[in-house]
């Protein structure tokens, strides 16, 4: 079959690879008809190569129709219409049972120290073979793939991936009180769904980020916008006279505008993969002004809820600030099926009250793949949210 790989920094091929087949009885084989790119994957793209292989199969925002079944699965059936969360779960284990299935403990990563396999996510998480391909294995598929209908496009399900239920993971760990404030620090495809779910939740929204589509499309859905500047902080004090209630990190380790620990990052990449991942677990540093501004713009005894992805074992925090201002800090990556129940409802109301409807810019055949990475990358012709079909 044909599949998007890593084949080197900044560098995606579309190859021949082998075709996936059943290996355990929970498993599943679907038939992949749409599978996105994510933010989390241009990490792969630029800083994570380390960890990565070259032949890596990419891609972990997938949906299908499932094609083959193990003998366990009782879930599904071929020819069901599905969406498949990006972290692997049993759904059975001390964890899953608490709702936390980022965290279980069948397909924890215990060689790294990480937490559930991922779908397409380099060593660190468990090396599996990702989802922008034509077909996909999906281990433990009787838990984790969640059944459809069929009457609505693709996209209207696609983000229950990943993106939606990150987003919403991030408001609700935001604590936002009733009628309170939400500054969401960056508008790509999980700020803008943090937003809006915000929005929906009745709060008061402000979006910041620096590139304007970003910000337009975002006041399409009642936000208010900011450009992202070193006086970001003070303007949303003014805004909310003490600060807002609550701020979502949604950027996390590759912001705009840390030029020391950027050059620090690029360094790191350029030394041999068993001495960068040395550096990259003990010594890195992740980009923090966004974090760093997040800590000064919430309001004193407010939260900070980081969704944005944060990868720097020696990236430093404003302890000091934190502790002075009382400032509770939420985070983690999302326990997807946790929230299933919550928001399939949300993807099939005809109201579309989270906007699933404008929220993809770029619809592309796979074979596009590579061209569309780079120009997510760079932000450039208006990319916020890039859809591949096989």
């Amino acid at each position: 079959m044909k599949a998007l790989t890593w084949q080197g920094k900044r560098k995606v091929e579309v190859s021949e690879v082998p075709d996936p087949r059943i290996q355990e009885p929970t498993d599943i084989v679907i038939k992949v008809t749409s599978t996105a790119i994510c933010g989390s994957d241009l990490h792969l793209y630029e800083l994570l190569g380390p960890f990565m292989h070259a032949g890596d199969v990419l891609g972990h925002e997938t949906m299908g129709i499932v094609q083959e079944v193990g003998s366990a699965v009782t879930s599904v059936q071929p020819g069901d219409r599905v969406v498949i969360p990006f972290n692997i779960s049993c759904g059975h284990c001390w964890m899953c049972t608490r709702g936390l299935q980022s965290q279980c403990e069948t397909t924890q990563v215990r060689s790294h120290g990480k937490g559930a396999a991922f779908l397409g996510y380099s060593e660190l998480y468990g090396q599996v073979p990702g989802g922008q391909a034509e077909y996909l294995r999906v281990p433990h598929g009787d838990y984790g793939a969640i059944k459809v209908g069929s009457d609505l496009p693709d996209h209207r399900y696609l983000f229950l991936s990943d993106i939606l239920p990150t987003a919403w993971q991030g408001v609700r760990y935001a604590d936002v009180p009733e009628e309170g404030s939400l500054a969401v620090f960056g508008l790509g495809p999980v700020g803008q769904l943090a937003a809006r779910i915000g929005r929906h939740l009745g709060y008061r929204v402000l979006g910041i980020d620096p590139v304007p589509e970003r910000r337009a499309m975002a006041a399409r859905h009642g936000i208010e916008t900011l450009d992202f500047t070193k006086e970001t902080a003070t303007a949303l004090r003014d805004l909310t006279s003490r600060g807002p209630d609550a701020v979502l990190d949604a950027v996390g380790m590759e912001a705009h505008g840390s030029p020391t620990a950027a050059l620090l990052q690029q360094a790191t990449g350029l030394l041999p993969d068993p001495a960068a991942q040395q550096v990259m677990q003990t010594a890195s540093m992740d980009r923090n002004i966004v974090l760093t501004a997040a800590t000064d713009a919430v309001r004193r005894g407010g939260t900070i809820s980081i969704s944005g992805v944060y990868a720097g074992a020696a990236t430093p925090m404003p302890m000091v600030k934190l502790f002075d201002k009382q400032i509770q800090i939420r985070q983690g990556q999302c326990n997807v099926r946790s929230w299933t129940d919550e928001l399939l409802p949300l993807t099939e109301d005809s109201k579309d009250p989270i906007g699933l409807d404008d929220l993809v810019t770029h619809t592309k055949p796979l074979s596009e793949g590579p061209e569309m990475y780079s120009t997510f990358q760079k932000k450039q012709d208006g990319c916020i949210k890039v859809v591949l079909q096989p």
